[in-house]
């Protein structure tokens, strides 16, 4: 049986998405059948431990995204400090992010590949965070025919991010994070006794 097409879940989050994040994955199943992409704004300068504070709150695999490499099930990629992601054909790829890119736009830049590379399989979600960064992102994955989710904007600590996406597109679900992932777990069908 072919697991080539299962969903792969972008997890888009600026200040204060830390502890977003690590509700939300206390409340995947570790056999999801998905995969999952955060795509955090990170310091440019400073080591991130995302991986081991994440690791904490799922048994899921947890990966540094890395160069041409292939997304399976079943596990999380973390965008490392300083780069910027997209995807191809389910691979990752990675560049330095430029000197002049002073306005961090990683997650439109993600999901707008995620939507043309996975289509209706494609599914983002915005969480805490200051700025717009994902809100063109949103409107290219429903374009495309996958999912968006927005974290409430009363639950975050910086409500801007998800209030730029529901401005901008019309999201299937506006939930705290703990309902983000059961809501996710009900709309893409994962079974958690798989």
């Amino acid at each position: 049986m072919s697991h080539s097409n299962f969903y792969i879940v972008g997890v888009g989050a600026s200040a204060g998405g830390y502890q977003a994040i690590w509700e939300f994955f206390s409340n995947i199943p570790p056999d999801s059948g998905a995969a999952f992409v955060i795509v955090q704004h990170l310091n440019r300068e400073y080591r991130s431990i995302a991986d081991k504070l994440l690791a904490k709150h799922t048994s899921l695999s947890i990966y540094w995204a890395q160069h041409n490499q292939p997304v399976e099930m079943n596990a999380v990629y973390i965008l490392p400090e300083n780069k910027v992601i997209t995807i191809r054909n389910r691979h990752l790829y990675l560049r330095k992010r430029l000197p002049d890119e002073k306005i961090n736009l990683t997650v439109d830049i993600f999901f707008e590949s995620l939507a043309r590379d996975v289509k209706e399989k494609a599914v983002g979600i915005i969480m805490s965070g200051l700025g717009s960064d994902g809100a063109h992102g949103v409107q290219a994955i429903h374009h495309y025919g996958g999912h968006v989710m927005v974290q409430e904007p009363n639950s975050t600590v910086f409500n801007s991010m998800p209030k730029m996406a529901i401005n901008a597109d019309s999201p299937d679900f506006i939930l705290p994070p703990a309902s983000l992932a059961n809501a996710l777990v009900k709309c893409i069908g994962i079974n958690i006794n798989s």
